[in-house]
């Protein structure tokens, strides 16, 4: 039972690091377009070789 004070903040601790990762990737803007990889990859334009 006492290794259950050690592991409930410890959880507690990364379940906030983890929702303040998720925050903080909203405000930053990651997942602004999810659908415009689908349809880029779609696209006739899609090209073997990198741009330069």
């Amino acid at each position: 039972m006492d290794i259950l004070g050690l592991l409930i903040p410890v959880s507690l601790f990364l379940g906030l690091l983890g929702l303040g990762f998720f925050f903080w990737m909203l405000k930053r803007g990651q997942f602004d377009d999810p659908e415009g990889d689908a349809n880029r990859i779609l696209s006739d334009d899609y090209d073997d070789h990198p741009k330069d």
